[in-house]
């Protein structure tokens, strides 16, 4: 199952919609792409198992 979320990007600041894999487990991390500046962002994922609330942190590449 797959939802979107919104991260705001460690280099411009800009928020980015990203989809979520649920069925990837609570605590993600992954290298995404900025929409706007192309930067590569670390994104640390957590969802809450029982209300799905996701929370996105970010960290710049390098």
């Amino acid at each position: 199952m797959q939802t979107t979320a919104e991260y705001y990007c460690a280099y411009c600041g800009e928020p980015n919609l990203t989809f979520i894999d649920l069925s990837a487990g609570c605590q993600q991390s992954y290298v995404e792409d900025c929409q706007v500046c192309c930067n590569p962002n670390i994104l640390y994922v957590r969802v809450d198992e029982d209300t799905l609330d996701i929370e996105i942190d970010t960290e710049s590449e390098g």
